[in-house]
């Protein structure tokens, strides 16, 4: 393995350390688009190279238990595997309830390529996973250890259920739509995925049953370049690149639960600027404008890291006055690191990338 690699590979494994597991209700990001791998499996491998992706969210920090939660994802598009797609491994933990409760989850995804034509490409994949769930029974207060004068002080009576641990398998599938003009200044995706197929039964209780509900995911997004064609920005000097605008939404259905994101994000001299708004559909309608900034570092003409950081605006509903939400992700590519031999080929006119129909650039 050549030198270079070794300082970005230090990198993602000290991302892999800070995450340790997934799941209640499923965790909603603002940066969806820094976490494409976790909404629908047909991304994992979509381009060609090395993704790994690493975000922390710190919801309603004003409380006094906030909802914090781990995200961490690596996978691998590499034209010579079976299927011309990807593989890639996606880890997700959350922490609701004070602590008393925590979700992991742990996932393989594997992505398939079909090729339509020079300027369109489909993909499908298939997540398969665990999800576990856990309860701290020994700290949740229940009313016979509490006095009305002195608080808490007596021993419950209360017998724990059958188990604290709950785990399951997970399964889910996708598929993605890719596509550019013949100019190459213009690319973009749709996307559909169904989350928690067999919607597994997470009950801790073993005469109860509580299946965790199927979520249901559409998505677009299209990158508009201002300038002739599409090539990568990391071939060029941060001042020569054209301004890129990505227009994207996300809608999802979880249960009786639906919501919405749509915004724009900018990227000029290597700088992210962005603004989503974003929205629940049902039940209290709560609306929030998540702002976001970043900045992409250039290793080399083939490797950069990407910081963003996104701040959710609580503007109505019966969150405010919850602090928002505060994200921070991570994100390191490597775009010609092959594991199963042979080459993902060098860039040639109009951005695509390698030998393999399409590969074209993202906005991220």
């Amino acid at each position: 393995m050549k030198n270079r690699y070794i300082y970005p590979i230090i990198l993602v494994m000290s991302m892999f350390m800070f995450v340790s597991g997934s799941f209640c209700q499923d965790m909603n990001y603002s940066q969806y688009f820094s976490t494409p791998i976790y909404y629908n499996p047909a991304f994992t491998g979509i381009n060609s190279g090395v993704r790994a992706r690493f975000l922390f969210r710190d919801q309603w920090p004003s409380l006094p238990s906030p909802f914090k939660s781990y995200f961490f994802s690596a996978d691998l598009g590499d034209r010579n595997l079976p299927g011309s797609g990807g593989i890639g491994l996606m880890i997700n933990q959350d922490t609701p309830g004070a602590g008393l409760i925590k979700n992991f989850g742990a996932s393989l995804t594997i992505g398939v390529r079909i090729s339509i034509n020079e300027f369109m490409v489909s993909q499908v994949g298939i997540k398969a996973g665990i999800m576990q769930r856990t309860v701290n029974w020994g700290d949740l207060v229940f009313t016979d250890q509490l006095s009305s004068k002195y608080g808490n002080i007596f021993q419950t009576q209360f017998i724990p259920p059958d188990q604290s641990k709950r785990t399951v398998p997970d399964f889910g599938v996708g598929g993605v739509l890719q596509f550019m003009n013949p100019a190459g200044n213009i690319n973009g995706n749709v996307g559909f995925a169904v989350d928690h197929i067999f919607q597994p039964d997470v009950s801790f209780l073993s005469t109860g049953s509580s299946q965790y509900p199927r979520k249901y995911v559409g998505q677009f997004d299209l990158v508009i370049s201002t300038g002739a064609g599409s090539s990568s920005s990391s071939m060029m000097r941060a001042s020569d690149e054209p301004l890129k605008l990505n227009i994207g939404g996300i809608y999802q259905n979880q249960a009786s639960l639906n919501s919405l994101q749509i915004g724009l994000n900018l990227l000029k001299y290597n700088v992210y600027l962005g603004a989503w708004y974003k929205t629940t559909m049902t039940g209290t309608v709560n609306t929030a404008i998540a702002l976001v900034a970043g900045y992409r570092y250039n290793f080399y003409d083939d490797m950069n890291i990407k910081f963003m950081y996104s701040y959710d605006l609580q503007v109505s509903g019966a969150l405010q006055g919850t602090g928002g939400a505060h994200e921070i992700s991570l994100i390191l590519e490597l775009d010609k690191l092959s594991i199963f031999g042979g080459s993902t080929g060098g860039y040639v006119p109009g951005g695509r990338r390698g030998g393999a129909a399409m590969e074209c650039p993202t906005f991220y």
